[in-house]
């Protein structure tokens, strides 16, 4: 399989190798920071209205006291439609004086 030569395709090369079947539906964490607790919570609830995004979770780093908004996206991880789903996340989170930290997937066993 050919990954892109960017941050998505080095992460999706990774998690290939690490024997994840990328062709199948998977649990996708999208990592949302805020610096102020309100606009997360505010960030939170308008996704959780959106249909492709119902699924969050609200935190504080203990170390940097940044608030982080995990967004749980059910998808295939194909590098388009990884790239593309951040994309419009952060476009929301910026609206919420919130930016994009990456994302990850726990593999089931």
């Amino acid at each position: 399989m050919h990954f892109p030569d960017d941050e998505n395709g080095q992460l999706l090369a990774e998690i290939a190798a690490a024997g994840v079947d990328l062709n199948c539906l998977q649990e996708v964490d999208f990592y949302i920071l805020f610096e102020q607790k309100p606009d997360a919570e505010k960030f939170a609830t308008a996704i959780k209205s959106d249909e492709l995004a119902p699924s969050t979770e609200l935190n504080k780093c203990p170390d940097t006291g940044v608030w982080e908004v995990i967004t749980r996206v059910k998808m295939v991880p194909d590098h388009t439609l990884l790239s593309q789903t951040e994309q419009y996340l952060e476009s929301i989170a910026n609206g919420h004086n919130g930016y994009g930290d990456g994302w990850g997937l726990m593999a089931e066993d």
